[in-house]
């Protein structure tokens, strides 16, 4: 029989698209901040061009980034961390009423990384608050592995490379809680 312990804290992430960075770029990052503390890491911009899903909402071109944030979060906080995600996308509405903004959460550990999102599917988990875990990315053999559902973004090498240099950070963190 196993013993249920606590996981260890993961690592905040976002996935960010703009349709309009030299405009909000800096608003966001500000709001971003304000509610989940200093990022640690910052990816350069990405034209964000595998699929035209968002186009309709959010215009083109979209620029994606990521960040990391330096706290480190329960795991099972992702649904509420979605949800401040979902306000702070609201405060960067387009004349329409469509987001000038999309903010992925997700968290990585040494595993896997796991993104939140509201839209259920064959391979999500139900985490509760009407969010759910997409299992997206898992780290075996010292990188990063793509899932027959991975999204083409985080398919790409630039982004597993950035994730790569996020979990550095990470096990270092978990180092320092464990001494």
């Amino acid at each position: 029989m196993g013993i249920a312990s606590p996981p260890n804290p993961a690592k905040l992430f976002g996935g960010i698209l703009i349709s309009s960075p030299g405009e909000i770029k800096t608003p966001l990052f500000h709001h971003l901040k304000e509610r989940f503390g200093p990022m640690d890491m910052i990816s350069g911009e990405y034209t964000f061009d595998k699929t035209d899903y968002y186009t309709e909402e959010m215009g083109s071109p979209l620029f994606r980034y990521f960040v990391s944030f330096e706290t480190l979060v329960p795991p099972d906080s992702l649904p509420e961390i979605k949800l401040i995600s979902n306000d702070i996308e609201s405060e960067f509405l387009n004349e329409h009423g469509g987001r000038k903004v999309n903010i992925d959460p997700g968290i990585l550990t040494l595993q896997n990384i796991v993104l939140a999102t509201t839209k259920n599917y064959a391979h999500r988990i139900y985490l509760g608050k009407g969010i759910y875990g997409d299992l997206t990315l898992i780290f075996q053999k010292g990188q990063y592995s793509n899932l027959p559902w991975t999204y083409p973004d985080y398919r790409d090498e630039e982004t597993r490379l950035f994730f790569r240099n996020v979990r550095d950070i990470y096990k270092n963190q978990l180092k320092e809680i464990k001494t």
